[in-house]
């Protein structure tokens, strides 16, 4: 008698590296998986490993060759065990991935993220190695099913691509031109993960205040963008201004702005529109107009403080936080005490800053004036200890007041440990709170006085004056039955209401807006 064929699924997993539109893609390529069978591995080695890769760091190849070495025994040792690369770096690498380890079976791009199903399927019938990038967008992003990672917080993709040519990013090259959505594609998903019990939103997009240019002359734009910028205001505006209309929908945010495309009639939808949060992330990358010139950056020093200024006339309490880059090609000190006083100015309440690497393929790679490891390493201390300063300051200001907070799984890695749990304030500063007396879950709100304060995130340790359990706890709740692991994300950008995420933080592409 032969013995009986196994007919149990087979398990992925996913390893994500990069920004926010590379776990938003993460997301999608597991709703892929799972409408085609697959199972997300709950323990042991998975049948599928799928890296989903960041180009934008120097070192990310051998990142990516050294975690692939790393696998290759272990699929000697697993039979029928396939590994597929994807994202930025596979867009860029194509055909040297598998030479470089041939051992990977599928290799896939940005641009046609739906097709991995059908590589692995081909991979196993052929039993070699399936490469396939496409030069342009297959399928809109949004259209592909998704495995949501969160009850409470969800991403929403507006566009794909951009339009500028920052010296220092590759991302233009690989993730193409830009591409918009259609207003009422974007509010339909938003009103479905209201339904489905999510408060929260992250309007998405490379340069996300750019929205509406993908559409063309506004002429010829379809009628629903033409009605959303009438009056003369832009496309993003008209947008969060739809997104305030969204029964239901209690936080709004959005990544990345670009500081050329921040117009006037934005920072006003962001004041007057009651469920946009007072946060805003906003690229500087540096404060010095020569390196910003160079870096071809369409903007300079004194108009990035007058957003700033405007920001905080019409929203007070609001948090921003930025990108900066240390030790671009021909930054002299004099170009980084540029930047240092900007930081002064603007008052950040967090700034993520990454010493300059050459990204291949970028023309600041090949530009004169690379300079020294030790003298980028000496400005990155100082504007670190400048910005650890004002963090503090400015999170001092919080003592005393009342928040909100949208209570977060796994936001605080001591929660445990120090009895207390942890979410996100509406300006989404990081707020560990005293357990309340009352039962909360993710996705419920729970009122809280701060009473300390730390450079990166407020303590609540007074008893909760008020908890609201709501629709999102409750989508929280209904998901426990079928919750399996999966491996963290490694993150360039606040987690923005997620939950927290593992592993060594890279630069996202919200260092390229």
């Amino acid at each position: 008698m032969s013995a009986p064929m196994d007919t149990a699924p087979r398990t992925y997993e996913i390893r994500t590296y990069g920004c926010q539109m590379n776990v938003h893609d993460s997301e999608r390529l597991s709703g892929l998986l799972e409408a085609a069978g697959y199972v997300r591995a709950g323990g042991g080695e998975p049948d599928v490993v799928v890296f989903n890769t960041c180009a934008v760091r120097e070192n990310a190849d051998n990142r990516l060759y050294g975690n692939l070495g790393h696998l290759r025994p272990v699929k000697d040792g697993h039979p029928g065990m396939q590994i597929a690369v994807g994202g930025c770096l596979a867009q860029k690498d194509r055909d040297t991935i598998v030479k470089r380890a041939p051992w990977v079976d599928v290799v896939f791009g940005t641009h046609n993220i739906g097709s991995l199903p059908a590589l692995l399927e081909r991979a196993r019938a052929q039993s070699e190695a399936q490469v396939e990038i496409e030069e342009s967008l297959v399928t809109f992003p949004s259209t592909l099913p998704t495995r949501r990672e969160s009850a409470y917080a969800a991403w929403v993709s507006i566009s794909v691509g951009c339009n500028n040519t920052c010296t220092f990013c590759i991302v233009p090259s690989l993730r193409g031109k830009e591409k918009d959505r259609r207003p009422g594609e974007i509010l339909a998903e938003v009103e479905a993960l209201v339904g489905e019990g999510a408060l929260e939103v992250t309007l998405l997009g490379q340069n996300v205040n750019a929205y509406g240019s993908g559409f063309g002359a506004l002429g010829a734009a379809p009628d629903d963008v033409r009605a959303m910028t009438a009056g003369g205001q832009s496309a993003f505006a008209g947008l969060l201004r739809a997104c305030g209309g969204v029964e239901g929908l209690e936080r709004v945010r959005f990544t990345s702005p670009h500081p050329k495309d921040f117009t006037d009639d934005v920072i006003a939808a962001m004041a007057e529109t009651p469920n946009v949060m007072p946060s805003l992330h906003m690229p500087l990358q540096a404060g010095s107009d020569s390196v910003l010139r160079a870096m071809r950056r369409s903007y300079r020093q004194e108009r990035y403080l007058g957003i700033i200024e405007k920001v905080r006339a019409a929203i007070p309490d609001a948090a921003i936080t930025t990108d900066i880059i240390v030790g671009f090609p021909g930054e002299t000190e004099a170009d980084f005490e540029e930047t240092l006083h900007v930081v002064r100015e603007a008052r950040f309440s967090s700034a993520f800053t990454f010493q300059y690497s050459k990204r291949p393929g970028t023309p600041a790679a090949a530009m004169d004036g690379q300079l020294p490891k030790r003298v980028v390493q000496e400005r990155y201390e100082r504007l670190i200890a400048l910005q650890e300063e004002i963090s503090w300051a400015e999170n001092k200001k919080q003592l005393g007041r009342t928040l909100e907070v949208l209570v977060a799984e796994g936001e605080g890695r001591k929660d445990e440990a120090t009895r207390r749990l942890s979410g996100r304030a509406p300006d989404n500063r990081l707020v560990h709170f005293a357990v309340p007396e009352e039962p909360v879950r993710p996705g419920d709100m729970v009122t809280v006085e701060v009473t300390y304060a730390a450079p990166h995130h407020l303590v609540a340790d007074k008893p909760a004056p008020a908890v609201r359990r709501t629709r999102a706890g409750d989508a929280w709740e209904a998901r426990q039955g079928g919750r399996d692991g999966q491996k963290g994300v490694s993150l360039g950008m606040p987690s923005i209401g997620r939950p927290a995420q593992d592993g060594a933080p890279v630069s996202g592409c919200s260092a390229a807006s």
